[in-house]
């Protein structure tokens, strides 16, 4: 039994005319988000980094181009806003891991790209990032994981959460 078993055990005997079923998947969700965001917070302050830091980082290492991402393309893979995103930007510039350059093509357009202090550190994080989450699904074998995972697709899907741009 885990603590969302309980809440619902809890509510079908005060309210048994409500239909708490809900609650065991999106309680569940709701607090594993709540343990992994402890558990990333911890393992990045290690790096001298927050979560979103390595978010960006790894949007911009993951794109594959040397040019970068505009900071429209970043807005819609961190879903936050066009002021926050100049905030993130802000700050990972102020540390050297990234720089904002002129496109080209057209210079009204700015791009967010990698410093080599900024790569080296994304290239450096991303394998130990995998062996920490690779710790915190341990309990679930391969098979286990894939099913959740494709659980998960469809529900984000069903919610509007499809693929980037």
């Amino acid at each position: 039994m885990d603590a969302v078993d309980l809440f619902t055990q809890h509510w079908n005997r005060e309210r048994p005319d409500v239909d708490v079923s809900p609650m065991a998947v999106i309680g569940r969700i709701q607090r594993l988000s709540r343990l992994f965001e402890q558990d990333l917070k911890r393992f990045f302050s290690d790096f001298g980094m927050e979560f979103w830091e390595f978010d960006v980082l790894a949007t911009l290492r993951r794109s594959g181009s040397e040019a970068g991402l505009t900071a429209g393309a970043l807005i819609k893979v961190a879903m936050v806003t066009s002021g926050a995103i100049t905030n993130r930007i802000d700050r990972l510039v102020a540390k050297g891991w990234i720089e904002r350059q002129p496109c080209p093509e057209d210079r009204r357009v700015i791009r967010v790209r990698l410093t080599p202090e900024g790569r080296k550190m994304i290239d450096d994080v991303l394998p130990k990032h995998m062996e920490n989450e690779q710790r915190l699904l341990a309990s679930l074998d391969m098979d286990s994981r894939e099913q959740l995972a494709g659980l998960l697709r469809t529900l984000a899907e069903s919610l509007g959460d499809g693929a980037p741009d």
